[in-house]
């Protein structure tokens, strides 16, 4: 006879990937409020309404969680959808205001992922890997942008390679961070300056 195949409830796998939703929420939260090194698997669980060994078993350690909270983050702010769009786009100008639209979008609707790792960097065993790790697939994402600027007419009088300096410098996570968070600029003010400064520099 062949060999019983185990039963696999859908409800039950239903109910352990909400908690695990659920867990990364509250640890999302958490770290963005507390920062990393202040919070605790204990304090995840507690605010997630379950057992420590509970989190351990649906998420892991609380590294575990930062990197699923990372992957989660990176899939969420939407940026392949929002890169397809700026580089269907043919008219430059264009092109930087539809970039600092979607990379506020993104930012905005991911801003506790973000503070998370940002008040995770400076605890963490690895701080550059992790950045690394969080921040690759969007600078990727500006590099094929800034490429996209150069074959167009007019395009950037300066080297490609400076062109992505650029786009990164105003357009990543902490030029967002700085207007947003540490000088208190609405995410309107924060798109309209960083898009005309984009603009007068570039074109």
């Amino acid at each position: 006879m062949p060999p019983r195949r185990p039963y696999v409830s859908p409800l039950r796998e239903q109910g352990a990937t909400r908690t695990r939703e659920l867990i990364l929420r509250h640890a999302t939260e958490l770290f963005a409020e507390r920062g990393y090194g202040r919070v605790t698997v204990a304090d995840i669980a507690s605010a997630a309404g379950v057992a420590p060994k509970t989190v351990f078993s649906s998420v892991g350690s609380k590294n575990d969680i930062l990197n699923r909270i990372i992957d989660q983050g990176v899939v969420a702010s939407g940026y392949e959808q929002a890169t397809q769009g700026v580089l269907a786009l043919r008219i430059p100008e264009k092109v930087l205001e539809a970039l600092a639209h979607g990379t506020r979008l993104g930012n905005q609707s991911q801003f506790a992922v973000h503070e998370a790792i940002h008040k995770a960097l400076p605890v963490h065993e690895d701080g550059e890997a992790l950045w690394e790790r969080a921040t690759a697939a969007y600078r990727d994402a500006l590099r094929a942008v800034a490429r996209h600027l150069h074959t167009l007419d007019p395009a950037p009088p300066c080297p490609v390679e400076e062109t992505v300096d650029l786009l990164w410098y105003w357009f990543g996570p902490l030029g967002w961070r700085t207007l947003v968070v540490e000088s208190g600029w609405t995410w309107d003010r924060a798109e309209g300056v960083l898009r005309r400064i984009a603009v007068a520099a570039l074109l």
